[in-house]
C-alpha cells in the first residue's frame, strides 16, 4: 500500500492518502485542511482519487472535503451519527478560529460497522468507534497490520471526550473492544501526533493500558 501522511491546518491534523500500488486507485482519510497541498500530493503519487473517507466531522478533519471532492469528482463516506458534528462545522470554527467557513459537503455514502472499503487491491475495514464523536469510526489495514485511528487513540493519551456530543466511558470502550483487540504489532496512525503501537498503548497508555488507573466510575 501506499502511503503519505500530511499534517495541515491550525489544529495540526493528521490527513492520509493511501493508494493501491498495482493499480493507482486511492483513498483520502480526514482532508482537514490545505486542499491544495493534499490534491498536489495526491498528483504526485499518481493516484486517480476514489473515495474520501471521514474517521469523525470535527471541523479540523473535514475543512478540505468540499475541494477535494470538487477537484477529483471522489465521493464522501461519513458515519450517518457524525451528521450533527458535521452541520455544526460553520459554527465551530466561527468560536474556535474566528472565520466564516461555507458548509461541508453532505456525504454521498454512510459508513457502517463491518464495511469493507476497497480501492483497487488494497481494503480497509470500517470499525465503529464512538465517544470523541458520536459517529467516529477507524479504518483497520489487516494486510499490512495499521490502524487509521482518528482521534481515539494516541500515542500516551486518547480523545478528548470534554466536546459537544463526546462521552468519555463510551470512547474507553470503544478503544478497548474495537483498537486493543488487535495484534500488538499493529501500526496505529492517528489524528494527531505520532504514530504508535498497539502494543505500546496497550502497556503504558494513562488511559487504557495495562496500569491504567483512570476511571469514570
Amino acid at each position: 500500500m501506499l502511503i503519505a501522511g500530511l499534517t495541515v491546518g491550525l489544529l495540526q491534523e493528521n490527513c492520509y492518502i493511501l493508494g493501491c500500488e498495482d493499480t493507482q486507485r486511492g483513498v483520502i482519510i480526514d482532508p482537514g485542511d490545505s486542499a491544495r497541498a493534499l490534491l498536489n500530493e495526491v498528483d504526485e503519487m499518481g493516484l486517480t482519487l476514489e473515495k474520501i473517507i471521514n474517521t469523525h466531522s470535527h471541523f479540523d478533519h473535514v475543512l478540505a472535503v468540499n475541494a477535494v471532492r470538487a477537484a477529483t469528482g471522489a465521493t464522501f463516506h461519513l458515519h450517518r451519527e457524525d451528521l450533527p458534528i458535521l452541520h455544526a462545522a460553520p459554527e465551530r470554527v466561527r468560536e474556535w478560529l474566528g472565520a466564516r467557513i461555507d458548509p461541508i459537503d453532505e456525504p454521498d455514502h454512510y459508513l457502517e460497522e463491518g464495511h469493507v472499503i476497497e480501492f483497487g487491491n488494497e481494503t480497509l475495514e470500517v470499525r465503529f468507534t464512538p465517544g470523541h464523536s458520536p459517529g467516529h469510526v477507524v479504518f483497520v489495514d489487516h494486510d499490512n497490520g495499521q490502524v487509521f485511528a482518528g482521534d481515539t487513540l494516541f500515542r500516551g493519551s486518547i480523545g478528548r471526550f470534554d466536546l459537544p456530543l463526546a462521552d468519555g466511558q463510551t470512547l474507553l470502550e470503544s478503544i478497548q473492544n474495537q483498537l486493543l483487540s488487535l495484534p500488538d504489532n499493529y501500526v496505529v496512525y492517528p489524528g494527531h501526533g505520532e504514530a504508535t503501537t498497539i502494543g505500546a498503548e496497550r502497556e503504558t497508555n494513562p488511559f487504557v493500558g495495562r496500569t491504567a488507573a483512570f476511571s469514570f466510575t
